[in-house]
């Protein structure tokens, strides 16, 4: 009994003594509940929780729809935020505008015919309340607001300045008004108030009155007022006697000075160009460092240019009266120049004054200066784009200004006045009225900052360390410039091409890796909003540089912004190529205009070979012609060939007299130096440039591959020091059209929209037609150039050709070359070789033509004639183009179609044509 329960009691005190922190814990957390239960049970006897009650369940049911409500409303807001943000700034600008205008009405109608209504009321309140007796002019300030931001909507700078001048002259007005009043306060009721300077007023007024008396309260409120006054004027406290004297000369009160005339003008000037060098700082210095641009390379094209241009006759005399010119006239002429320099920087031509100012300035297109955007590596600028550097002035510019007196009159006449042609005939090259001007082109869209957003979340996506810098807007595509951090490959930028497309949604991106000049990469993306290259303002901005030349062509304007025009003489040969409807006819057209608008025919004469026969038609009968418009291509063939002959001549005088180049021999002839030997009738005459025009290659390439590919290989060889030029326009750029021997002679070409990779080989030897969006959009490869140029070809309307075509017309008629085609002479010689075979050889020309097989065999088989007598009858119908020429054992090629053999019956016979 007494071993049991020692025996029982051993296992507890083990189990007490093993974990010794065990109890306490249990203790404490036994000991705690015991000391909180007694307040749970204490707090809960006064508060018994209230039966449910159904009123709660209305309250969150209707909590739920206010809270539905605001989250749909807030992003209703916020889409049409959104969409507010992809509108184009233009659009934003009227909006307000019109926004401003809206609220003038409404007020006009409130505070001038009182209106009646909860909009009245509000008005009253308001406006009223706020302005007190002045609520009158609040519609008439409104309404200026809207009527600036609707003729200046450019001018976004001085937005701030206008509402801190106006802010400014609203109070200091309403203070004095509010104490002309008797200064009344809130005691005396807003009737009171409003029938003083309204709260603004009482706002301005109370607390001068209060701390330094009416005395000194009323000069503050002036010269605040005269401070709000010249900020919305822009004219600081210096130049306000000028303003006056200006103010005055213009209300007939002030006799105007000539001193303080020309010394106002030196100040506005220098005050406008301090401005404008504000304006084009540059955003961070790492972009000052990006923007300086490179010093010019050697450039060989340029200096050949110049060499050109010193051995250039001066064509034309001013028709002008002479005047001596006088300091003023140069000030003015130094400021015209500037003007033109900005002008040409920004690829617009300058006004008619300006151009008529500047005559005797060299203009050099500066490099464009990409718009820069806001990325991770710059600092963020504002979203205007940065305006590009100042564009270099010429050498020869500065000095010819700031002369005394002029050495000799220059020869730099206007483009209407008359030129003297051989013999009486007078000469008036077509006024550039007559072509459309355009608008400025734009340098900046909501479309361009979309982009820029989606290839940024492209190279976020992708991890590429590579950010947007900037990027040039054309007319047809946008350029963007792309920045690769360290270590990063081109590569990486490239192999992206399809996800860039499918981010920008545009299947048709052009990577150009890197920019020509740049340490960057070009990825070039077509534009949602397309512009309209003008002919017109490509050619006055060739007329305001004085580049007189005649064969200077307009093309269009690259990517960039800048104008791009194109000597012929320099190219010398050019291949015009692409698909159907990609803009070729334009281009051949405005090339066509150019000549038309820039040279007599004294200086350039046209050879047009149209086998469609319809595309230039409207230029049938100008005098430039020296053949009528050729449609037939085996008259081409011949007009080729005579080419040919011509170009011989003309190296025949040039070796005789010992000059390499048509244009030294017609400076000679001009100046006198060269005579004709003694005993000769000839007269010298200075030779002009000769242009061939082909529309269609392949059309001439069918009829006589040989003759046609023969002559143009030998006129692209050696013509070029003749005068002698070649446009070969073609939209069957194959192997068989533009061959080995063409390409290889003629360096420049103008590729257009082609429907496969293969064509653009042919073409630019290269990759890159392929993806052109059409409708002008082109590469342009010039001689010497390493990468093709993308740009948007110009347009001519038919109406604007129509025009200078009728213009041309009413001056001179043309006047043909015999020659150019064979002469009848020639055919009756061979006829009388016919003899007794001329039955005999209608036959054997209607057996080959019918059958299209060229065989001496074959004719001794079906005429049963010898051997002799067959290759008689072959030899004649080669003479008469027929047949080609004899190739050994093979057949021969027979020229003539079967529904041309009436024609060619007809002329073997010597009858008239059918």
């Amino acid at each position: 009994m007494a071993s049991r329960p020692s025996a029982a009691k051993k296992p507890p005190a083990k189990k007490a003594a093993a974990p010794k922190k065990a109890p306490a814990k249990k203790a404490t957390a036994a000991k705690a509940p015991a000391k909180k239960a007694p307040a749970k049970k204490a707090a809960a006897k006064p508060a018994p929780k209230p039966a449910p009650n159904p009123t709660g369940g209305v309250y969150k049911l209707a909590r739920a729809v206010w809270l539905g409500l605001a989250h749909a409303v807030g992003a209703t807001f916020r889409g049409i935020g959104r969409g507010a943000k992809g509108l184009d700034p233009a659009h934003r600008k009227d909006g307000l505008a019109l926004l401003l205008l809206g609220l003038a009405l409404i007020v006009a109608a409130g505070t001038w015919s009182q209106l009646r209504g909860p909009v009245g009321d509000l008005v009253e309140l308001l406006v009223t309340g706020a302005f007190g007796r002045l609520d009158l002019l609040v519609p008439l300030l409104l309404g200026g607001m809207a009527v600036r931001f609707i003729r200046h909507p450019e001018q976004q700078e001085a937005n701030g300045r206008i509402v801190i001048g106006l802010s400014a002259l609203v109070i200091g007005v309403l203070g004095q008004v509010h104490i002309a009043c008797g200064a009344p306060g809130r005691g005396e009721g807003t009737e009171a108030i409003r029938d003083a300077g309204g709260l603004i007023g009482w706002a301005a007024s109370r607390p001068l009155i209060f701390t330094m008396g009416e005395v000194l309260a009323v000069p503050l409120l002036v010269l605040l007022t005269v401070f709000g006054l010249l900020v919305v004027t822009a004219t600081p406290v210096n130049a306000i006697p000028q303003r006056l004297r200006l103010l005055g000369q213009k209300l007939g009160i002030i006799q105007p000075d000539p001193a303080a005339v020309e010394f106002m003008d030196g100040a506005e000037d220098d005050a406008r160009y301090d401005e404008q060098w504000r304006e084009a700082l540059p955003a961070s210095p790492r972009g000052r460092r990006r923007q300086q641009a490179a010093p010019d390379p050697y450039d060989p094209e340029k200096a050949e240019e110049e060499a050109l241009t010193k051995r250039r006759r001066p064509r034309r005399t001013s028709a002008r009266p002479e005047m001596e010119p006088s300091l003023d006239a140069i000030d003015v002429a130094a400021a015209a120049a500037a003007a033109l320099d900005g002008a040409v920087m920004h690829g617009m031509p300058p006004s008619p004054i300006v151009a008529d100012l500047t005559q005797g300035v060299t203009v050099e297109r500066p490099e464009p200066t990409p718009t820069p955007v806001p990325s991770a590596r710059i600092r963020e600028a504002a979203p205007a784009p940065a305006p590009a550097p100042e564009a270099p002035r010429a050498e020869s510019s500065v000095p010819d200004l700031t002369k005394s007196a002029p050495e000799a009159p220059r020869d730099l006449p206007p483009r209407a006045e008359q030129l003297q042609l051989s013999g009486d005939i007078t000469y008036a090259l077509p006024s550039l009225d007559l072509l459309e001007r355009g608008g400025p082109g734009k340098s900046r869209s909501a479309a361009n900052d979309a982009v820029v957003a989606s290839l940024s979340n492209v190279f976020a996506e992708f991890k590429v360390d590579a950010d947007v810098t900037g990027f040039t807007r054309g007319p047809t595509v946008t350029r963007y410039e792309v920045e690769l951090g360290p270590a990063v490959k081109v590569e990486k930028i490239t192999a992206l091409a399809k996800n860039i497309a499918y981010a920008v949604a545009s299947p048709d991106v052009r990577i150009i890796s890197p920019i020509p000049g740049k340490s960057a990469v070009g990825i070039e993306i077509p534009n949602t909003d397309r512009e309209m290259v003008n002919v017109g303002d490509v050619l006055r901005l060739a007329d305001a540089a004085e580049d007189d030349h005649p064969m200077l062509v307009a093309l269009g304007k690259d990517v960039e912004g800048g104008y791009v025009m194109a000597n012929i003489a320099k190219m010398p040969h050019i291949l015009v190529a692409g698909a159907t409807g990609s803009g070729k006819s334009s281009c051949i057209n405005c090339l066509i205009t150019s000549i038309m608008v820039r040279a007599t025919p004294e200086d350039v004469r046209l050879v047009l070979v149209d086998p469609k026969r319809v595309e230039l038609t409207a230029y049938e009968g100008i005098p430039h012609l020296i053949t009528p418009i050729i449609t037939n291509p085996k008259r081409a063939a011949e007009a080729l060939q005579w080419v040919v002959r011509e170009m011989d001549l003309r190296y025949d005088d040039l070796a005789a007299y010992g000059f390499r180049h048509i244009d030294d021999f017609n400076e000679a002839v001009r100046n006198g130096k060269v005579t004709p030997p003694l005993g000769s009738e000839r007269e010298l005459q200075p030779y002009p440039y000769l242009l061939v025009i082909v529309d269609e290659l392949a059309d001439l390439m069918m009829v006589a591959p040989r003759d046609v590919e023969d002559s143009i290989v030998r006129i692209t060889q050696l013509a070029r020091a003749a005068g002698i030029h070649l446009v070969l326009a073609t939209q069957r750029p194959s192997v068989d059209v533009v061959t080995g021997l063409i390409k290889a002679n003629v360096p420049s070409r103008l590729a257009f929209a082609t429907s496969s990779l293969a064509d653009s080989r042919v073409i630019l030897d290269q990759p890159g037609a392929e993806k052109l969006i059409g409708k002008g959009d082109g590469l342009f490869l010039p001689m010497g150039a390493n990468k093709p140029t993308r740009m948007q070809g110009a347009f001519v309307t038919e109406a604007e050709i129509a025009a200078v075509v009728q213009h041309c017309k009413d001056q001179m008629a043309p006047v043909f070359r015999e020659d150019v085609t064979v002469g009848t002479k020639q055919k009756k010689e061979i006829d009388e070789e016919i003899g007794d075979d001329l039955d005999l050889l209608c036959q054997a020309a209607e057996l080959v033509v019918s059958t299209q097989f060229g065989s001496t065999s074959m004719l001794q088989r079906k005429l049963r004639v010898g051997f002799a007598k067959a290759g008689r009858l072959m030899d004649l119908m080669e003479s008469r183009n027929i047949v080609g020429p004899s190739e050994g054992s093979k057949a021969r090629d027979v020229l003539v179609k079967p529904d041309e053999l009436d024609g060619v019956l007809a002329g073997i016979r010597g009858e008239a044509h059918p």
